[in-house]
């Protein structure tokens, strides 16, 4: 299989991992991945904020360039995935509008945890899995932008979504039942608003530990930087790491957890490397 690939710009900066894990899990599943030549950002959030054109410009510049390759674009970014995503309606229903002359691609846009979640690739990260997850309570974490508006997303389920915890499933991994799986975690406000984004992270880490969880994991680089490093200590509970869903792929499928990638989190990935230090230590005892 191959596939076109738009990292987008948080998977070159503060989510390397994530496009490291990405690229990792493709080639463990044979899978090619054709970065699209010469990409440029989306423009989320900074650009479709400030002028409307200008964030349809381009992500439109990043479909026209993956044209001429004829293959599906996998997107891990959720933002990344609702700009690309909004541009290609726009082409589809005005192109002449937008001056890029005839188009219409055969390729469709797919979003990280949708693709991975499909049952036939399901199957094949099953049968690579070296050491699963051990009933690791987790609270599967969407966020915003990879599911809503579902008339940009085209998301069938985007109230009550359960890709992520498909794949957490396959992986061995147990997932918690909980009420702000898809509450936003003030992302674009971050900055801007700290007290807003320690407010809404609060809520959302806090009905994840009432949920029985011992860790989250998400498909959006934003919410994974936001909600590890917005986390307040007065919800009663140790912080919460945040994995992204390829990072536990990665582990589970390679049956390792290395001490470089622990190192990449803000809040202590000891939940998930002792998991897979008690698997060694129980192999150790039986030999």
């Amino acid at each position: 299989m191959k596939l076109s690939y738009y990292p987008g710009c948080s998977l070159e900066g503060t989510a390397l991992d994530y496009d490291h894990s990405v690229r990792a899990i493709c080639r463990k599943l044979g899978i090619d991945l054709v970065e699209i030549p010469d990409w440029n950002c989306c423009g989320a959030s900074s650009a479709h904020m400030t002028d409307h054109e200008t964030g349809m410009r381009l992500p439109i510049r990043n479909l026209l360039l993956a044209v001429a390759a004829g293959h599906d674009i996998l997107v891990p970014c959720a933002a990344c995935f609702q700009r690309l995503k909004a541009a290609d309606k726009a082409l589809r229903e005005d192109p002449g509008f937008w001056d890029v002359g005839d188009y219409q691609p055969d390729f469709k846009i797919l979003h990280i945890s949708s693709f991975l979640a499909q049952p036939e690739i399901l199957a094949a990260m099953e049968a690579k899995v070296a050491r699963n997850l051990a009933g690791l309570p987790i609270a599967c974490y969407y966020g915003c932008l990879s599911l809503r508006n579902p008339r940009i997303t085209d998301a069938a389920n985007w109230e009550r979504p359960e890709t992520l915890e498909r794949i957490t499933t396959a992986l061995g991994a147990r997932p918690v039942a909980w009420s702000h799986k898809t509450e936003c975690c003030s992302g674009s406000l971050t900055m801007a608003r700290p007290d807003i984004a320690e407010k809404l992270v609060g809520d959302i880490v806090s009905a994840a530990v009432r949920g029985g969880a011992a860790a989250m994991v998400t498909d959006c680089p934003m919410c994974q930087a936001n909600v590890e490093s917005r986390q307040s200590t007065g919800i009663g509970a140790p912080a919460m790491p945040v994995f992204f869903i390829t990072e536990l792929l990665d582990a589970a499928m390679t049956g390792t957890y290395p001490s470089k990638q622990q190192k990449l989190h803000l809040v202590s990935s000891g939940v998930l490397s002792n998991i897979f230090r008690d698997a060694v230590m129980k192999k150790e005892e039986s030999v």
